[in-house]
């Protein structure tokens, strides 16, 4: 009997065993529903709950697949069979792995469907490459065309809404034209235009995280399904090289669900000659935070739910939440507007109509010709603009704020000097309560090693407003991307500085900005005084005279510090 034969008997045994362990579990819960009607429900009641605890516990697997683990192919797997709590490890390989597959079963909040990469001794992630790929046979779904990882929407397993779901740590790729697989009944196919390397037809409670998603027509297409898919986590990604040449219908990210939330993610360029966006939504409930997105046709193309009324009619379909993000456009990245919201499919009745609320971003453009941030599609479409650093190396003229039409409130953002209104004839509303301020550059820590932190000298130091009570009770800045696809905690120091960074002021006494107060910083100060020193810079917070400069006094202040003589 060849190996791959013995690997089918033995997934064939493994899930035979695992059937009869869920009926026998099943009928001892029946007969445990007989005993309730002739006992007290108050001692039931905690037995049924030891019950349900050690059924899950004895039922959640691990499955682990790899090199000289249990099951050498994805395929070994019985995807169609997964309880809640069971956990898929894809080990790291050296040759990719050629396999897709449905996931059509649920998981619990408690114990969800895990399906991880274990990265090898380089860190390298597991590689899911679509190219050739096989497929299981026990499994029986429709639109294989459109995924490598596919949720929802299959036959075997039965068609349900699958919940509670975690993909993580593996590299997707390669499920696009003109690209091929197998199918499950081992005939071959070509990958449709729009296929995705995770394509969720229907799901509720999906995480993906940690995965780099590439070279695919989409790299992440979730569909609303009538409004179905809900709770959406996209986090720490890199998603880039998606899209098809020539196209402008497919993008690195092409959402619609009610509750959809990006972070930590670093989302690059689509591939050479695509015209898709970097990230383009339909939901309701939209939230993009903490993010790192570069080029594309627009960074973020936000639109109308043209798919489903239910979405369109949910009360969070009018607010959108945009913050703490890095948006970047290089010359020649398509289209000069960066944000757009509204709605494209000419059916303006279902436009989002609502409030683009966008606040503390870094917004970088190298285009050399114009730049609009904000394109909005009608004039029911309103853009709260505040806390935002707004920087082009073009001339200041070359920077627009919005398109032909809207609502537009700016409040605090830092602009390049010049800056328009508008590049073309504007028919909307701005209300401007010329709080923002203006230069040449907004000091940044490095601007050519994309090091967007602010100098000590910055004028965009706590230069910002307070969150409105709504937005810091719901969506509150708390933290700051770090470069990259990380996140950390953001200062709070009472002052919002502008910009997705908060720059630590430091320490009042702390000359040097090493992070504490010792003699070091007074014999810093002293040489400053006396001229044998020369600093370019140093923390605000040691200026005790506030007067930009080291003195005397801030000497003094740094030994009555060390001296713990200061309250």
């Amino acid at each position: 009997i060849s190996f791959f034969r013995l690997a089918s008997i033995r997934s064939i045994i493994r899930y035979n065993i695992e059937h009869c362990l869920q009926v026998v579990f099943d009928m001892l819960q029946r007969r445990l529903l007989g005993i309730m009607l002739k006992i007290k429900w108050l001692f039931v009641c905690p037995v049924i709950v030891l019950f349900n605890m050690i059924s899950t516990f004895c039922c959640a697997l691990d499955y682990n697949v790899g090199p000289e683990q249990a099951n050498t192919a994805i395929g070994d797997v019985p995807w169609e069979s997964l309880n809640p709590g069971d956990r898929v490890y894809i080990h790291w390989r050296s040759d990719n792995y050629k396999e897709k597959w449905v996931i059509g079963r649920s998981g619990t909040a408690g114990e969800p469907i895990i399906v991880s990469g274990v990265p090898g001794p380089q860190g390298q992630l597991p590689v899911i490459d679509g190219n050739n790929a096989t497929t299981r046979g026990a499994l029986d779904y429709w639109n294989e065309r459109r995924g490598l990882i596919k949720l929802g929407g299959s036959n075997a397993p039965p068609d349900s809404i699958p919940s509670h779901i975690i993909i993580e740590k593996l590299d997707l790729r390669s499920a696009r034209p003109p690209f091929t697989f197998f199918n499950s009944d081992g005939g071959q196919e070509e990958y449709s235009t729009n296929a995705a390397s995770i394509y969720v037809e229907v799901g509720q409670h999906i995480t993906i995280r940690n995965c780099v998603i590439h070279d695919s027509g989409n790299g992440i297409f979730i569909g609303a399904r009538g409004g179905d898919t809900q709770n959406i986590l996209i986090e720490s990604n890199y998603i880039y090289d998606n899209g098809i040449v020539g196209r402008y219908y497919e993008h690195n990210t092409y959402t619609a669900a009610i509750g959809i939330t990006y972070q930590y993610n670093v989302m690059g360029a689509l591939r050479a000659g695509a015209g898709g966006n970097n990230l383009k939504d339909r939901s309701a409930g939209l939230v993009v935070r903490y993010n790192w997105i570069e080029n594309g046709n627009r960074q973020l193309d936000l639109v109308d739910a043209e798919d489903t009324d239910v979405i369109v009619n949910h009360p969070a379909y009018r607010k959108t939440h945009v913050y703490g993000n890095v948006l970047k456009e290089a010359d020649g990245e398509g289209n000069s507007q960066m944000v757009h919201y509204g709605g494209d499919s000419g059916n303006e009745a279902i436009y989002r109509k609502g409030t683009l609320f966008f606040y503390n971003n870094t917004i970088i453009s190298t285009r050399s010709g114009n730049t609009t941030l904000l394109r909005l599609s009608s004039n029911d479409e309103h853009g709260d603009v505040h806390n935002n650093i707004i920087y082009p190396t073009a001339a200041g003229n070359r920077l627009a704020l919005v398109g032909s039409s809207g609502q537009l409130t700016i409040r605090h953002n830092w602009l390049k000097s010049g800056w328009q209104i508008s590049h073309s004839s504007f028919g909307g509303t701005i209300i401007d309560d010329a709080s923002s301020i203006e230069g040449i550059m907004p000091g940044f820590v490095d601007f050519l090693q994309d090091d967007f932190h602010l100098e000590f000298s910055s004028s965009a130091l706590d230069a910002g407003i307070a969150l409105h009570p709504d937005l810091l009770a719901n969506h509150p800045l708390t933290k700051q991307y770090r470069y990259h696809r990380q996140v950390e905690n953001r200062i709070d120091d009472g002052n919002l500085d502008l910009g997705a960074f908060e720059t630590d002021q430091g320490l009042s006494g702390d000359v040097n900005g090493s992070g504490v107060v010792d003699l070091t910083d007074a014999i810093v100060a002293l040489r400053i005084v006396a001229g044998s020193d020369d600093t370019l810079e140093f923390p605000p917070a040691s200026d005790i005279g506030e007067d930009g400069k080291v003195t005397l006094e801030e000497a003094l202040h740094s030994l009555l510090s060390v001296a713990g003589l200061l309250d």
